[in-house]
């Protein structure tokens, strides 16, 4: 089952972070189509959250047609929004090489999140996407 947390300090709404974590899961291939999310009380009495955060967020990915709520058993994956990433393994293995060789370059995570995230949008205008 998925570990969902919330960080106060990242300044993204916490129902988007719940949307995102499941979503990144689904990709990663930890969460497979048919597993259970946490019910909504299981995720307010861990994350100390109100609970209508939770029901955005489980509305926000029934809507765009990830999960089910099943009245009486639970909230259900139906569907991956892509096939797993676990496929491309050459590509995490030259990112892992990558992130060692940019902590050995002094960079810290912040910084490699936003050289990251800089070089993705200058990538994606190059090439038109």
């Amino acid at each position: 089952m998925i570990e969902l947390y919330i960080d106060r300090r990242s300044g993204v709404s916490p129902y988007l972070q719940i949307v995102e974590q499941v979503k990144r899961a689904l990709l990663l291939g930890t969460l497979h189509v048919g597993d259970q999310l946490p019910t909504l009380k299981e995720v307010v009495g861990k994350l100390a959250i109100n609970p209508n955060t939770v029901l955005k967020a489980y509305r926000e990915l029934e809507y765009e047609g990830l999960i089910e709520t099943r009245p009486g058993l639970g909230t259900f994956v139906i569907r991956s929004p892509a096939g797993p990433l676990d496929s491309h393994a050459g590509l995490r293995a030259s990112l892992l090489d990558w992130l060692k060789e940019a902590r050995q370059a002094g960079l810290d995570e912040e910084s490699i999140v936003a050289l990251f995230d800089s070089t993705r949008r200058e990538s994606r205008v190059k090439e038109g996407i």
